[in-house]
């Protein structure tokens, strides 16, 4: 994997292989027992070459959207607790906002195109105020199309160190060489963690290392709520995106899954990128789902198939009916075991 650093410069990560199948934790608020040794392989530095993948959506440029096209349903806000809500906009990733008196924090703030509505619905919310603080639970465009706004007004703008650099890099998906431009330096996190933290307020984050989704992947826990917000690690609707090309993989899923279920316990809810908010049995299934996956391709990619022979294989069939059509999830799955369990070319 080749990550963009500051001054153009880039910097391999390299880590050791294992193939060894991941257990769920017992019950809830466990130790991690899923060790940080999973590889991404040099196979992609050529594909990558200094751009980076993600989901599907218009290319990555802010304060040009045409907002007026997003529209509030009236069911669109969801409360979880007196002072935690998440914002639901059709076709856009969830906000988890938290209202006190210091204002509003919000955890990820949806696409440019619905920085407008977003905030409508911010002010709306009962005990709102000003927005204070902002989490990018991860780079892409559909989760940090806010911070252009919340930069420029000098608040802060949280975000694990990966997420930042890639913020600030121009990057291009390498499957169909879609561009997506880099933020301007104000509406780059201005606060960044290499493992966890936690505010005044009691709010606590970290990272999740396992490259579920990318490689800045990040967690906001609201422990007084027992609510846990997750961005796109975990999905609630629809396949994921396998981002490859930042870190992504579908091991890594399966790690990020543990690693959240370690967090959890039976009352916990747990926001998702999209869909709605999910309990621990939805995690317990999710999590044996992704684990049968990984090792289905895993198996195919023993055997020497290639991408198109995943797919064609059909290895989550029987899920289909619950998730739509896997074609497209099996085949960036697939390439991403090349990143951490092919050999060396």
């Amino acid at each position: 994997m080749v990550r963009p650093v500051e001054g153009g410069h880039e910097v391999e990560v390299r880590l050791k292989a294992d193939t060894t199948r991941i257990h769920p934790p017992e019950g809830g608020l466990h130790k991690m027992a899923l060790e940080e040794n999973l590889t991404r392989r040099q196979v992609l530095r050529a594909a990558i070459g200094g751009a980076a993948g993600l989901i599907v959506g218009a290319p990555r440029v802010f304060g040009q959207a045409d907002s007026a096209a997003i529209r509030l349903k009236p069911d669109s806000t969801t409360q979880l607790a007196d002072d935690l809500f998440v914002i639901r906009i059709p076709g856009e990733a969830n906000v988890v906002a938290h209202t006190s008196s210091a204002g509003v924090l919000l955890v990820d703030g949806g696409s440019a195109r619905a920085a407008d509505a977003v905030m409508k619905a911010v002010a709306g919310l009962p005990g709102g105020g000003q927005v204070y603080t902002l989490f990018n639970t991860h780079w892409h465009p559909e989760q940090t199309g806010l911070n252009e706004q919340i930069g420029k007004a000098g608040k802060t703008i949280i975000a694990q160190e990966n997420t930042r650099l890639w913020l600030a890099a121009d990057v291009t998906w390498p499957w169909n060489g879609q561009k997506f431009t880099r933020l301007p330096k104000g509406a780059q996190p201005n606060k960044t963690f290499y493992d966890k933290g936690q505010l005044d307020s009691g709010i606590r984050y970290g990272y999740i290392p396992d490259c579920a989704h990318t490689d800045g992947d990040l967690y906001v826990h609201f422990p007084q709520q027992n609510v846990l917000a997750v961005g796109d690690v975990i999905s609630g609707e629809g396949w994921p995106a396998v981002d490859w090309t930042t870190g992504g993989w579908v091991g890594g899923m399966v790690g990020g899954l543990q690693r959240v279920l370690s967090l959890t316990n039976e009352k916990t809810r747990i926001v998702p990128g999209r869909g709605p908010v999910l309990g621990l049995e939805d995690l317990k299934k999710q999590f044996d789902m992704y684990q049968t996956l990984y090792d289905r391709l895993t198996q195919l990619l023993n055997k020497g198939r290639g991408p198109s022979e995943a797919v064609e294989a059909k290895p989550a069939k029987e899920f289909e009916a619950q998730w739509g059509n896997a074609d497209e999830f099996v085949r960036r799955s697939f390439e991403s075991l090349w990143a951490y369990l092919s050999p060396d070319a």
